[in-house]
């Protein structure tokens, strides 16, 4: 079984050898890493060149945004998983990878996911926010439920079958996709019980109240589009991750 991990970056010098050396350390031996560079302007490219040994690709090309990008990867990819590690992320320990393969082969399932830990962008190591995923049901998803994205490990095949990310999107693709591909579609999942993967805090999604009102209004569409809910939906999905405030 080969995981393709896919990262995409731009200007990611502060950050970017982490998530390459994050990779580099897995200690499953089967596995890709495609990185996507939008063009950095910063030095993201040489570091990237200068530590990544087992970096299998890399493009550097202008993209139109995120979702783009991530897109970019799963056409190039030649693996069995996808996994998205993003710029600012890296793996929680280095048998993250190892336990997927584990865990896919024993439920024969098309999907995994796990936990997710929101750090301090200096120290990685300071919890910020757990969020801790638990078992799923369809009914879940209804309430506003949803796995961390990062930690959403899916088969090839699902993509080629049921399409990528939507970039009409500009911030929910990944909850559009998230509800395709367990709502509409009902592919088969499981859980995997502890952190996959350290998230810097800072992300797009929640950096102003423009992009906050935004990603409401593009959960809406997600929902909507999906046939799954509706604002009522977007309400308990934000209510949901008062919790995980208070996890560590």
């Amino acid at each position: 079984m080969k995981f393709s991990i896919i990262t995409a970056t731009y200007n990611s010098k502060n950050t970017i050898a982490d998530a390459i050396n994050s990779v580099a350390s897995q200690t499953y031996d089967n596995i890709e890493h495609i990185i996507i560079d939008g063009k950095s302007t910063d030095n993201t490219l040489s570091i990237i060149k200068k530590t990544g040994e087992r970096v299998s690709k890399i493009i550097s090309e202008p993209d139109n945004g995120i979702y783009d990008a991530l897109n970019k990867g799963i056409n190039n990819a030649t693996g069995d998983i996808i996994v998205f590690l993003h710029a600012d992320d890296i793996f929680a320990e280095n048998t993250i990878i190892e336990k997927a393969a584990k865990l896919f082969k024993e439920k024969q399932t098309d999907s995994i996911y796990g936990d997710l830990q929101y750090v301090s962008k200096e120290d990685t190591d300071k919890i910020i926010r757990y969020w801790k995923s638990g078992n799923f049901t369809f009914s879940k998803l209804k309430k506003g439920w949803m796995p961390p994205h990062p930690t959403f490990l899916v088969k090839k095949t699902v993509y080629d079958k049921f399409g990528v990310f939507d970039t009409n999107f500009k911030i929910a693709a990944d909850y559009d996709i998230i509800l395709r591909f367990l709502g509409k579609h009902k592919i088969s999942t499981a859980y995997l019980p502890e952190v996959m993967i350290k998230m810097r805090m800072g992300g797009e999604s929640n950096k102003n109240i423009k992009n906050i009102i935004l990603k409401m209004k593009e959960d809406v569409k997600a929902l909507k589009n999906n046939n799954i809910g509706n604002w009522h939906t977007v309400i308990l999905k934000n209510i949901i991750k008062i919790p995980q405030l208070f996890k560590k």
